[in-house]
C-alpha cells in the first residue's frame, strides 16, 4: 500500500492507529461538540448557583492559560500575576467611579496599564533565573498589594464599591440574570485559547520553547532571548488584566485582599501545573477540575473548624502532582 494511504503503522507492538486526516476530523468535531455545550449550559442548568459556578471556571481557566502563556511556553514561572489581575480591576473600577468612563472602556483602558507595568517588571525580573525569579515576583506582588492598602485614592483598605445601574450590554451590569456574565467571560476564555493556539504554531512559540529549554542556546543561534520573554510577559498580562476588570464588574466591590493576594497567583499556578502546564488545554482541564472540586469540599465539610475541606483538596492537589507530573493531559494522552 503506497506510504500515505489508509493506516500508518505506529509500531510492531502499538497496532495501527488513525490517519493524521481522521484524528483532525475527530478533533473538529470534538471541539465543536464543546462549543455547543458551552453555549447551551446556561439555558439547561437554570439555577444562578450553576451559571456563577461556571463563570468562575471560565475566568480562571482564561487566567491559568495566560500564566501558561509565559510560565508553560517560555519557562519564566511567575508566582505575581495578581498584579496585573488588580491592575486591571482597579483601572476599570478607578476610571468608572472618578471619572465617569464607560466600563468596557476601562477594561481596554486597563490593558495597555498592565503590559506597561509587565514590561517595568519583567525588564529587572529577567535577569534572573529559575526560582529566583519565582521569588521575585512573590515580592513584588507583596509590594504592590502593601501600596494598594495604602493608597487612599483607590479606596485603600476599604476597597472600591461601584455604582449600581440598569442591566445593559453598555453598562456591564447584569442584575437579573446572570447569562450576559456567562457568554462575556466564555468569549474572553475562548479569545485567550485562540491566541494560545496561533502562538504554539508560529515561529513565536517556536521561540518562546527554545528560549524554556534553554536560554543559552536560543541565544547562540540568533534568538532576542530577553525581547521575546518580554513580549510573553505582555501577552499574558493582557489577558489577565481582562480577567480582572470582568472581575470588578461581575462582584461589583474590589480590595486589595480579593484581587491582590498570593493565594490569587497560586492558584492561576496549580491550575495550569495540574490540568498540564505547556499544554493549549491543560489550564482549561484543571480549572474545570479544581474549581468544582474546591466548591464541592467547602460545601461538603467545609465550616467543621477542622479545615477537613482543605486537607481533602490539599490532598488531590499532592496525589496529581506526584503521580501524574505532566498533569491531567498527560494522563489523558497517555
Amino acid at each position: 500500500m503506497p506510504p500515505g494511504e489508509g493506516v500508518e503503522v505506529a509500531d510492531a507492538g502499538a497496532g495501527v492507529v488513525a490517519p493524521p486526516s481522521a484524528r483532525t476530523g475527530w478533533g473538529t468535531i470534538f471541539l465543536a461538540i464543546l462549543l455547543v455545550a458551552a453555549l447551551a449550559f446556561p439555558w439547561v442548568f437554570r439555577l444562578p448557583y450553576h451559571r456563577d459556578l461556571v463563570i468562575r471556571v471560565f475566568l480562571y481557566a482564561m487566567l491559568a492559560q495566560a500564566w501558561n502563556i509565559l510560565a508553560g511556553y517560555c519557562g519564566q514561572i511567575s508566582l505575581g500575576h495578581a498584579v496585573f489581575f488588580g491592575t486591571g480591576a482597579y483601572t476599570s473600577a478607578v476610571l468608572q467611579t472618578t471619572w465617569g468612563w464607560n466600563p468596557w472602556l476601562g477594561l481596554l483602558a486597563g490593558v495597555p496599564v498592565a503590559v506597561a507595568l509587565s514590561q517595568v517588571i519583567g525588564y529587572p525580573c529577567f535577569r534572573l533565573r529559575g526560582h529566583y525569579f519565582a521569588i521575585a515576583t512573590i515580592a513584588i506582588g507583596e509590594i504592590v498589594q502593601t501600596l494598594a492598602i495604602n493608597w487612599e485614592f483607590i479606596g485603600g483598605a476599604r476597597g472600591l464599591t461601584l455604582p449600581f445601574q440598569k442591566d445593559s450590554l453598555l453598562a456591564f451590569q447584569f442584575h437579573t440574570s446572570k447569562y450576559p456574565y456567562y457568554y462575556v467571560a466564555l468569549v474572553l476564555l475562548v479569545l485567550c485559547l485562540l491566541v494560545s493556539w496561533w502562538i504554539e504554531r508560529t515561529r513565536l512559540g517556536y521561540y518562546f520553547r527554545a528560549i524554556r529549554e534553554d536560554p543559552e542556546a536560543a541565544q547562540s543561534v540568533g534568538i532576542p532571548v530577553a525581547r521575546y520573554k518580554l513580549i510573553a510577559m505582555a501577552i499574558s498580562a493582557a489577558f489577565v488584566s481582562a480577567g480582572g476588570s470582568f472581575y470588578a464588574q461581575y462582584v461589583l466591590y474590589l480590595d486589595p485582599d480579593s484581587v491582590l493576594p498570593l493565594s490569587l497567583s497560586i492558584l492561576i499556578c496549580l491550575l495550569a501545573v495540574v490540568g498540564g502546564v505547556g499544554t493549549l488545554w491543560g489550564p482549561l482541564v484543571g480549572a474545570a477540575l479544581l474549581i468544582p472540586l474546591s466548591e464541592f469540599t467547602r460545601i461538603q465539610f467545609g465550616g467543621t473548624g477542622r479545615a477537613v475541606d482543605l486537607l481533602i483538596y490539599g490532598g488531590l492537589l499532592t496525589t496529581v502532582a506526584v503521580f501524574q507530573p505532566a498533569g491531567l493531559v498527560g494522563l489523558l494522552r497517555r
